[in-house]
């Protein structure tokens, strides 16, 4: 008996010491497997910035090899960066001398195959020519180094601590936010970078884009917080809202209620008492666990009927359906991971910007962003068809506790 207990034991411990040995093995695999041109110019770029950029050393982690990024990510962030310093789209650039030789006389499938066999580095020349002229030009100056900001170091900071913590897949953020400043010097208008940064990730959807929102940025946006009310006049029949006009679920029976043009009789929603045609606005809302939506509305979106509210229609939302089918209501429809559904959601919305982004509020993260020119009034649109549990939208000055160690960054 006692030997089966120990055999036990020691069973699943083989086990691990094997996966580990694998593990290990894997690790050294990786690391013997030579980097391509791309991933070594990010290299070599990172050690310039590092230089140039004043009381930043984050960069470090990327010129010593502690990050590298795959160099399908290297290259498009070559190619995005360099359309951005020549401010002009990718298609634009024009190759040079300093194009990589291509092959001559060759049949198509000869020069497929060079491409395949040089992993996609075959026309980066012109893109690097364009970063790193940039970056010359920047050296040669009198006064080179750049003094990036005390916001934009403690930003730096908690994009390297959150780095090392694992909940940022890399540098990328940082190192974007460090062109950015560098840029932003060389300005003669000076701008808060912080801000140019929120901008560009916001318009940025890529499936790898990093998620995670740095604290003196979170900060911003909910300084733009305010009290978002009901419109009870807006509401389906079928609606019950509280007296506050705070809360809305759905109700056993149908409200005897008049009808009108501005009252949803189809989907189960409600409209907040307030438009929006200008500024930043935020709201945070906790959700339900089954079914809700989240957005804006445009004032000539119909109310009425059972059409689909997506983009065609004037409807910027984020839907929830069984719990799991977390979705952008696009045309077509976006679906996200299902890793990604939250329960307390912030929308934050900037008209200038033409951007409406929504949050999950709980792990301080990014879920999608519509980007559209705005040019009518938004209403904040709300919908759920739980019986149960309400749709809360939170008041303005409730925010999440800091919970970074050391000194907050929050503040």
């Amino acid at each position: 008996m006692m030997k089966d207990c120990l055999q036990f034991l020691i069973e699943p411990a083989k086990k691990l010491k094997i996966r580990l040995k694998e593990s290990r093995k894997r690790v050294k695999l990786d690391k013997k497997e030579p980097l391509v041109e791309s991933q070594l110019f990010i290299m070599e770029l990172a050690r310039e910035l590092n230089r140039i950029c004043q009381r930043s050393n984050v960069l470090g982690h990327i010129w010593t090899s502690e990050d590298i990024w795959p160099a399908s990510v290297c290259r498009d962030f070559i190619v995005e960066w360099a359309a951005v310093l020549e401010k002009k789209v990718q298609s634009k650039i024009i190759p040079s001398d300093y194009q990589y030789e291509k092959p001559e006389k060759k049949d198509w499938k000869g020069h497929l195959l060079c491409m395949l066999e040089s992993g996609g580095e075959y026309d980066m020349g012109p893109y690097k020519r364009v970063i790193m002229d940039w970056t010359r030009d920047i050296k040669s100056r009198p006064q080179p180094t750049v003094w990036p900001g005390e916001p934009v170091l403690m930003m730096l900071d908690d994009l390297e601590f959150q780095w090392k913590r694992g909940r940022l897949p890399n540098l990328l953020p940082a190192m974007e936010l460090v062109i950015l400043a560098v840029m932003n010097a060389d300005s003669p208008i000076k701008e808060d970078v912080t801000k140019q940064w929120l901008v560009k990730k916001q318009r940025n959807q890529r499936v790898d884009a990093a998620r995670y929102i740095p604290h003196s940025v979170w900060n911003w946006i909910c300084d733009a917080a305010e009290d978002v009310t009901l419109d009870s006049e807006s509401a389906h029949p079928d609606l019950l809202i509280s007296g506050d006009e705070k809360r809305v679920r759905c109700g056993l029976e149908r409200r005897d209620v008049q009808r009108s043009q501005q009252r949803f009789d189809g989907w189960w929603c409600a409209v907040g008492q307030e438009g929006y045609v200008s500024g930043r606005h935020y709201w945070e809302v906790d959700v339900g666990e089954r079914d809700w939506r989240l957005g804006v509305a445009k004032a000539s979106a119909m109310r009425q009927g059972f059409r689909s509210l997506n983009t065609d229609t004037g409807y910027l939302t984020l839907r929830l359906e069984r719990g799991t089918d977390l979705k952008a209501l696009t045309v077509p429809t976006t679906p996200l991971q299902q890793s990604l559904v939250p329960r307390k959601v912030g929308v934050y919305l900037d008209y200038e910007q033409g951007q409406l982004s929504f949050y999950d509020v709980e792990k301080r993260s990014h879920l999608f962003t519509y980007n559209e020119k705005f040019t009518e009034e938004l209403y904040p649109v709300f919908g759920t068809v739980e019986v149960v549990k309400d749709l809360v939208i939170r008041p303005a000055d409730v925010r999440q506790p800091c919970l970074c160690p050391g000194p907050c960054l929050w503040t």
